[in-house]
């Protein structure tokens, strides 16, 4: 746990999370951490620095075996390595499914609140999201939600919609989706004839007690119809190096997302990008992951103390995985008539205005009265950060 009691300072790195809010706010908002990543990356990083030379990258052979290897030992999943397509992150992978599979007007099946950047790249392509509500249930005492299947059915007999977006983990929901979950999502694709297209990039955030299932280990036919796209930078937080993979068995399909990934020029890589992922999927990293989970557990178990002690009728949702916790806060964004009294955005400028936090509206992942809170920095910082918003949660109430 010494890995993650401190880190350097990110202000005035050209660092989007800090950098970007004044120098007297707490950031916690974007989905990165503060923490140095794993020992073994920057290694491998200031090795492939000392050579000086930084050119055009030819991913390697060793590449291709570390992610077969990594899948294989830590999620089950057996990869032949002909079906993994590098490039440059997940975003630009998922326009280049988007391109690839639908055509202007098409819909996109996806079930919401969901991240951001899908609304995006959905708009981008001319497309329309079509989305499915998760449904909310009360487990140990918590809020946690669950998919409405018969909706998702529903949804998906719509002829328009060619291709499924899953998150897996959900952010912003924190929920590692079960096996049986997932096959059923699965099933009701492979009947309409739907491809999933499935963002794994948080996988190996699960805590202590779940375990994150590969959609395409489930079922042959689920590997052979669907689109993984994966990436070691948010585990490894390593995003500024620019690296993702997708992962494809079924050739006619990966052609397409080869082809579109190539018009659209995401095809050159980032040379500490390739030593990067080599380091992160070993033993050495392996273990540092790890460590993290139990402390983003442990950061989870923190606020949730603080929300149940001091403002209860705040809604943390349960989490089984990510540094992302979701709120409801739609008590303090309403009058007790119902009536509107503020937006959730107007609620996180209040916050930052008067308590200098920043955390995500919900609203821009199509969940207005939420707000999503990254608990990915140190103790010090986060303990100071989850007591300024608690203390704007109770000024507000």
């Amino acid at each position: 746990m010494l890995y993650f009691d401190k880190a350097p300072s990110r202000r005035g790195s050209s660092c989007m999370k800090w950098d970007l809010v004044p120098s007297d706010v707490i950031p916690m908002w974007i989905a990165d951490m503060d923490f140095e990543t794993a020992p073994c990356i920057k290694e491998a990083v200031l090795k492939r620095a000392h050579h000086g030379v930084f050119g055009y990258t030819a991913v390697p052979t060793s590449y291709y075996e570390s992610i077969c290897r990594w899948y294989g030992t830590r999620h089950g999943w057996q990869i032949d390595p002909s079906w993994i397509i590098p490039t440059t992150g997940v975003v630009p992978a998922l326009s280049a499914c988007l391109s690839a599979f639908t055509s202007p007007g098409d819909k996109v099946l996806m079930l919401t609140p969901i991240y951001n950047c899908f609304y995006s790249s959905i708009r981008n392509w001319g497309c329309q999201a079509l989305e499915v509500p998760l449904a909310t249930v009360t487990k140990e005492g918590r809020p946690y939600y669950t998919i409405d299947f018969e909706a998702l059915e529903k949804a998906a007999d719509d002829d328009a919609v060619k291709i499924m977006l899953i998150c897996s983990p959900h952010n912003p929901a924190g929920r590692v989706w079960t096996r049986e979950e997932l096959r059923r999502m699965g099933e009701i694709c492979l009947s309409r004839g739907i491809i999933p297209v499935v963002d794994e990039i948080h996988c190996e955030f699960t805590f202590p007690g779940y375990k994150f299932v590969p959609f395409a280990s489930i079922d042959p036919e689920f590997e052979k119809s669907s689109v993984i796209l994966s990436s070691c930078t948010k585990a490894f937080n390593i995003a500024g190096l620019q690296i993702a993979n997708v992962i494809c068995r079924n050739e006619a399909l990966r052609a397409k997302v080869d082809k579109a990934i190539n018009i659209n020029e995401i095809c050159d890589v980032n040379p500490f990008g390739v030593v990067a992922l080599e380091a992160a999927y070993s033993p050495e990293g392996a273990r540092w992951l790890d460590d993290l989970n139990i402390y983003f557990k442990n950061a989870y178990l923190k606020l949730d103390s603080l929300i149940q002690d001091r403002v209860p009728q705040i809604l943390l949702y349960r989490m089984e995985g990510t540094y992302l916790a979701w709120m409801d806060v739609r008590t303090l964004c309403r009058r007790e008539d119902g009536s509107l009294k503020m937006s959730s955005a107007e609620l996180v400028d209040n916050i930052e205005e008067h308590e200098r936090v920043r955390v995500n509206s919900g609203h821009i992942y199509g969940s207005e009265g939420f707000v999503r809170v990254n608990l990915a920095t140190v103790p010090d910082i986060l303990d100071e950060g989850l007591e300024r918003l608690v203390r704007g949660f109770e000024r507000l109430r």
